[in-house]
């Protein structure tokens, strides 16, 4: 007679079988593993996690969600996670979810507000704790992220965006932070500029651009003209590419919405046989690694993401939450030395 292999199949380990193991109750157990934020004995949480691993127990996610009406997932959406600035913000997601024992989910949104809604429709059957929208926002109304936003805060998932249309909101000062880059940049002695930014309408660019060119024209200077591509390196080579070929004069000053683009920029300008620095000064955005490794070192403005990923995150899973102060800081490298005298 032949057994019934589904009677041979051992069954999966029950949070009953990790409690028990672990010598601790039922909800001990559930406490330590189903991202409970009631807080257990550093002892009793080792146990519990010896326990399970030995056991190969695993949480289920889905009967988590119907449960409790949400799960412990965090969903992130970036508009690209190639880009350092996205990356530091979720590292600082991350690291709260680990706090909490929770999961972040990622999704790319490239920057299409059609892609991004229908993004937030799949998500929603996750039953996310809380959803964090960091890609870069316009100025239209984005009507159908704003109804899916909606529906999650419906199912009782907390909404967060970096710019207005959450239900709470994180804020860069990208507009102050340009205005003093720009009044550095006049005080350093340079008086012509060029700007290289993203489509109009795009609150970051918008913003940075305004703020760059606010501070550079108070402290005496004059934007020639602004070139508009995307936030790529290879979109910031192809802007300083066409300026070139419109021609820059030495001594002029190029201001990039971004340090990656930045660095596209300084790509291009080699490329077109000049110089980064005395001849053509390039200064960025952001504070992104790699602005200190490229020669030379690009001038830029220090936005602490890491620490703004980790309030937003702090934002979705906290009752009471109010933003705190991230001051930006203007930091003067060798891609724009001092002018001699001012052209």
């Amino acid at each position: 007679m032949t057994a019934d292999p589904r009677r041979l199949r051992p069954s999966s380990p029950t949070l009953h079988d990790v409690a028990r193991t672990a010598g601790v109750s039922l909800a001990t157990a559930s406490r330590v593993l189903n991202g409970s934020e009631r807080k257990v004995a550093e002892s009793f949480r080792e146990r519990v996690e010896r326990a399970a691993s030995e056991l190969g127990y695993t949480a289920n996610l889905s009967a988590q969600a119907t449960a409790r009406g949400t799960s412990a997932v965090i969903a992130l959406l970036v508009a690209d996670i190639a880009d350092p600035y996205f990356g530091l913000i979720a590292s600082g997601v991350a690291r709260g979810a680990d706090e909490h024992g929770l999961i972040v989910t990622i999704a790319i949104t490239e920057r299409d507000l059609t892609r991004e809604a229908r993004i937030l429709r799949a998500l929603r059957g996750q039953r996310p704790r809380g959803v964090i929208l960091a890609a870069s926002r316009t100025g239209d109304s984005e009507a159908a992220t704003v109804s899916e936003l909606a529906g999650f805060r419906a199912l009782g998932a907390r909404t967060v965006t970096f710019g207005p249309g959450g239900e709470r909101s994180v804020t860069i000062g990208n507009r102050d932070g340009a205005e003093q880059l720009g009044r550095e940049m006049a005080s350093l002695g340079y008086r012509r500029a060029i700007g290289l930014g993203a489509a109009e309408g795009v609150r970051t660019s918008d913003d940075r651009l305004g703020g760059f060119s606010a501070g550079f024209q108070a402290g005496g200077g004059e934007i020639l003209r602004i070139h508009r591509g995307g936030f790529e390196h290879e979109s910031g080579a192809e802007m300083m590419a066409a300026a070139l070929a419109e021609g820059v004069e030495p001594g002029t000053l190029v201001f990039a919405l971004s340090d990656v683009v930045a660095i596209g920029a300084m790509t291009a300008i080699r490329d077109g046989g000049r110089t980064v620095g005395e001849d053509i000064a390039v200064c960025g955005f952001d504070d992104v690694p790699v602005s200190r490794d490229v020669t030379p070192q690009l001038t830029t403005v220090r936005v602490p993401l890491s620490d703004l990923g980790y309030q937003a995150f702090r934002a979705a899973v906290d009752g009471e939450w109010t933003q705190s102060e991230a001051p930006l800081e203007v930091l003067v490298r060798a891609s724009t030395p001092p002018r001699k005298e001012a052209p």
